[in-house]
């Protein structure tokens, strides 16, 4: 096989399409098949940075390691991160090109990155056996369609079979499923192959009386039924998806080493990026993680991390109006422990200026570390690697400001004050032994009688949440036909459903 394809659409947003290629790729490549994950255009706050210093979401990088490959540009070579509801900075493969509102990306630049999301996707195609594509919201968005790079424009212009995926936990997936296909033009339709039934409960016995309605309603075959699988933790790209005061994704229920649990608070800023800072907290054992937007809620957290952010100085009108900033400095003043990481290392500094990002100029900071910020039109993107707490330490950074630490002790880029750090870097908290250092810290400082787990490994941990994904895939889909689709693409004479796209 060389160049086979897929595309996995979904009949919504967070319908699964993100976890589902993940689990094609590492069900692929348990067979031997070398694969890549693509998706042409990506919204989303959560990214990363690959080795040669290019930035795309956090979710291809996931879906690469399924995949048990480098993550490059080329797996998504368009990346849109939100600055507010009207407007994206664009990042072209792998490098910010400016800002647009909606209105300009959709009327005309937007056609214009076709061309080269399709050689992208085609260079994919020459290199691996096979290249699993995930859509972007639904295909059926019939407002979207004419300038479509990343549903069913790029499977029509690259031909391949497109098997749509549905949340079936949210209710209605029948509907979503027939609604979808009828939407969509002739030559689309002709496109879509058949259909995933996502995060099923219960008895699917009792589902197959609807499957066969379906087939009959529109000549496509539903190709698996994904049970409900809890505590994935992986990477998330739309947004964050649990309330703000609950607990991050499904952290693990495990008794704590130590007499005490250690609660962590993460303040829910505005723009949040990179969330995925703390899942390796939430991966120890009798650690506690929380979102929280209210001061009250800051009061018996152990650690509070304020995190990356696309808007540095909106989170501090933010911080300020909800009450958070003052709690932040009583916790600095008590000794108590706090954590700030990227646009939240830098609202914790002295003073921000930026003409860049939001344009608001010389703005104070929160004052609990000795840093001035100055935002540079140039977006930093690297892979660092050092050392903190005595143990080898590797992040990335994605940000616009340049720090000028004028005091405070070393923390890998950035400083320390008493028990408030601060850094740029994303992802420190995956060195295991550097996390561990950090939460002894915590805990002293929190005055905790917490043990970090000597043995907890999060690289481990995550393969064996994409292991679970491929194993989803393996043992509830139909493999057989899913590899023939990607190998011969979509069968000839699907019916066409009306009334199709207006």
């Amino acid at each position: 096989m060389r160049g086979g394809g897929l595309l996995v659409a979904g009949t919504t947003s967070d319908a699964g399409k993100s976890v589902v290629t993940a689990g094609i790729c590492r069900w692929l490549v348990r067979q031997g098949i070398k694969v890549a994950p693509f998706k042409g255009q990506n919204m989303s706050l959560n990214s990363f940075v690959t080795r040669e210093g290019a930035e795309i979401g956090r979710a291809q990088a996931m879906q690469a390691q399924a995949a048990r490959v480098e993550p490059t540009a080329l797996m998504n070579p368009v990346l849109l991160k939100p600055g507010s509801d009207r407007s994206s900075q664009v990042v072209l493969m792998g490098k910010p090109v400016g800002e647009l509102s909606a209105r300009g990306y959709h009327g005309g630049r937007q056609k214009e990155l076709f061309e080269p999301v399709l050689a992208c996707l085609e260079e994919l195609r020459h290199t691996y056996d096979a290249v699993i594509c995930e859509g972007a919201g639904s295909p059926a968005e019939i407002n979207l369609r004419r300038t479509d790079i990343v549903n069913m424009g790029i499977a029509r212009a690259a031909r391949l079979p497109v098997v749509v995926v549905g949340d079936i936990d949210r209710g209605g997936v029948f509907a979503q499923f027939f609604g979808t296909t009828a939407l969509l033009a002739p030559e689309d339709q002709a496109l879509v192959a058949g259909y995933l039934v996502n995060k099923f409960r219960g008895d699917v016995t009792l589902l197959e009386p609807g499957l066969d309605m379906l087939y009959d309603l529109t000549g496509r075959r539903t190709l698996g039924v994904l049970p409900y699988a809890h505590g994935l933790g992986i990477d998330e790209e739309d947004g964050l998806r649990v309330s703000l005061r609950g607990a991050v994704r499904e952290s693990v229920v495990a008794p704590p080493l130590g007499a005490d649990v250690l609660r962590v608070a993460v303040c829910a800023v505005p723009l949040m990026s990179n969330f995925t800072d703390v899942d390796a907290l939430a991966a120890e054992p009798g650690v506690v993680v929380r979102f929280v937007d209210r001061p009250e809620e800051l009061v018996d957290a152990d650690l509070v991390v304020v995190p990356g952010t696309r808007g540095t100085v909106k989170a501090l009108a933010w911080l300020r109006e909800r009450g958070l900033a003052d709690a932040l400095a009583r916790r600095a003043a008590e000794g108590r422990p706090v954590l700030g990481v990227c646009g939240g290392f830098q609202a914790l500094g002295e003073r921000i200026d930026d003409e860049v990002e939001s344009k608001a100029g010389t703005v104070d900071g929160l004052g609990l570390l000795p840093v001035r910020v100055r935002f540079a039109p140039e977006k930093t993107l690297a892979r660092p690697v050092g050392e903190a707490l005595g143990e080898r330490v590797e992040g990335y950074e994605i940000h616009h400001g340049v720090a000028d630490v004028v005091g405070g002790e070393p923390f890998l880029d950035g400083c320390r004050v008493g028990a408030v750090w601060g850094t740029h870097w994303h992802g420190s908290l995956e060195s295991d032994g550097f996390r561990r250092a950090f939460l002894r810290e915590v805990a002293a400082a929190a005055g905790r009688r917490f043990v970090p787990a000597p043995d907890t490994s999060f690289g481990a941990l995550r393969e064996e949440q994409l292991d679970r994904l491929g194993d989803l895939i393996e043992e509830h889909a139909d493999t057989g036909a899913l590899m023939r689709l990607i190998e011969k693409g979509a069968p000839e004479g699907l019916p066409f459903v009306p009334p199709g796209a207006p």
